[in-house]
């Protein structure tokens, strides 16, 4: 039942017509965006890395000694 409710609460095609009519996509917002997240994600990239380095150094530096 409370599905039923959320299905007929939910109405994607005329939020999204809404939305198609009232805004544009500037390219320029869309560039942006995509140079943000390659730097979020690039970040994200090189902490991964240095820890994943980090603990190869540590295991030898244990199997050392």
């Amino acid at each position: 039942m409370s599905a039923e409710y959320k299905f007929e609460k939910h109405n994607s095609s005329e939020k999204f017509q809404e939305l198609k009519d009232n805004s544009k996509v500037k390219l320029t917002d869309l560039l942006f965006r995509l140079n943000e997240e390659k730097k979020k994600e690039r970040n994200s990239n090189i902490a991964l890395s240095v820890a994943a380095v980090s603990a190869v150094t540590v295991f030898g530096i244990i199997l050392s000694l």
